[in-house]
């Protein structure tokens, strides 16, 4: 496993993958007010190709680190929440938390990524 930004080591009652590990370093950096893709955020964490592992690290993942990360900031490449019945409401979660931080959706719920998407810098 490796280390916490603040050079220690999560403590945790599992184990979680590198790469997972990986994924959520990248998602602590998407500032507020701004979204970043599945793809986007693989790309970043050295996984190219690897979307959908960024969203399987998003969604079950532990909640001790998934909790302390904007998860709500990442959506799928289109600009759209995810939609699921499998994520028990935290879809809709996802759109109000996203919307508090300044980010529109359009009438067909789709969020501008040319406005904010962000650059990965």
């Amino acid at each position: 496993m490796s280390r916490s930004a603040g050079g220690r080591r999560p403590r945790l009652d599992i184990e979680v993958p590198e790469s997972w590990l990986a994924i959520y370093a990248v998602v602590r950096r998407i500032p507020k007010g701004k979204v970043a893709s599945y793809g986007q955020v693989a790309l970043l964490a050295g996984l190219p190709r690897a979307a959908r592992l960024a969203g399987t690290a998003l969604f079950h993942g532990p909640a001790e680190l998934v909790s302390k990360i904007p998860w709500q900031r990442v959506v799928n490449a289109a600009g759209r929440i995810s939609y699921s019945e499998a994520r028990n409401g935290s879809d809709h979660r996802q759109r109000e938390l996203l919307e508090k931080e300044g980010i529109e959706f359009t009438p067909a719920g789709v969020i501008r990524m040319s406005k904010y998407g962000w650059d990965g810098k």
